[in-house]
């Protein structure tokens, strides 16, 4: 399980592993940070938190109490045991780290695994006090509706939204980043829609009693200068209208890649999808991806999520151009085998 798609893509590879839009940030967020380097010679103030908590707030429509700024969706993972849950539900086939530190932690855990992909929500445990879950999800692609994600609220439940691709998708539809209801927690990163792996940042929202608790074990100073300064920056106006800009383009980029692919009988999707990346169940698909690398191009395996097995691929969703190379490459393969 603590398998990640940055293993598969080594360079020199054609990357299909790592769901990253972009192989280094834009220039204007790359000004941003250069801007914000002569901040490191001080510890960041609680000013400089509640400006970053502040822009988040307002690109989601909450008070800047109900936001806190994370080293990546990841670390909202790694915080979870601090709410004791009793009884954890994880839903899958999901990203696999929130069950891992939970596990770590000691909680019990519940894993719901979901035949088709798709939310069932009389399927989660009644005595599960937290409920864990993505949308869209990786590595299925499913954008589960928001309403069914509502219906998991209730007293003494904590639900927990891996928002970490929502901004991939167009008006960020069935997103729960602007509800404020009790027991709601939502993830955010800024990884893959600003090519920030290497920089760590996003943030939590949710009320604030719940964040509170969430983050009592925290050390101070969490999160460095330059988070702080791409969570402003990537949460004003302009930078909101370029990622639904980016969003558009994933949607056709995710059609052309869908329609190259039915040429080939013997790779079946996971459908519908509405990620940047499509979940593959390919025969042999072991042998296939190794052959895939042999011919330099890189995909993610999918065994190391619960409930797929070798057979299962994912694919990151990139231009009509790299997506051909990508299904000439698996035609290549397929014929040969």
């Amino acid at each position: 399980m603590r398998h990640h798609g940055d293993v598969e893509a080594e360079r020199g590879l054609v990357d299909f592993a790592v769901n990253v839009r972009l192989d280094r940030p834009p220039e204007w967020l790359r000004g941003r940070l250069a801007g914000a380097l002569d901040q490191l010679g001080h510890y960041p103030s609680a000013a400089d938190d509640l400006a970053a908590r502040s822009a988040a707030a307002t690109r989601h429509g909450r008070s800047p109490d109900e936001v806190l700024v994370l080293a990546g969706a990841a670390e909202g993972f790694a915080l979870l045991p601090a709410l004791k849950p009793r009884l954890a539900a994880l839903v899958h086939p999901s990203f696999t780290e929130p069950e891992l530190a939970l596990r770590d932690a000691g909680v019990p855990v519940e894993r719901v695994q979901l035949d088709d992909y798709r939310l069932d929500p009389s399927a989660i445990p009644e005595a599960a006090d937290l409920v864990v879950l993505g949308n869209p999800t990786n590595p299925t692609s499913v954008l589960h509706p928001a309403a069914g994600i509502r219906e998991l609220l209730r007293p003494g439940r904590v639900v927990v939204v891996d928002e970490a691709f929502a901004d991939t998708v167009p008006g960020e539809r069935e997103s729960l980043a602007g509800c404020a209801e009790p027991g709601l927690l939502v993830l955010r990163s800024l990884t893959k829609m600003w090519g920030l792996p290497g920089l760590r940042a996003g943030y939590a929202l949710g009320d604030a009693e719940l964040l509170a608790e969430l983050s009592r074990l925290r050390p101070h100073w969490p999160v460095n200068a330059l988070v702080l300064e791409a969570v402003r920056a990537c949460c004003e106006p302009a930078a909101v209208a370029e990622s639904e800009r980016a969003a558009e383009e994933f949607a056709a980029h995710r059609q052309d890649l869908l329609d190259r692919l039915a040429d080939l009988p013997e790779v079946s999707v996971a459908e519908p999808a509405e990620g940047p990346f499509l979940l593959l169940r390919v025969p042999g698909g072991e042998r296939v991806r190794h052959e895939l690398r042999a011919r330099g191009v890189a995909v993610r395996r999918g065994d190391t999520f619960p409930g797929l097995g070798p057979d299962h691929l994912r694919v990151a969703v990139r231009s009509p151009e790299q997506n051909s190379l990508l299904v000439k490459a698996f035609r290549d393969v397929l014929e040969c085998g």
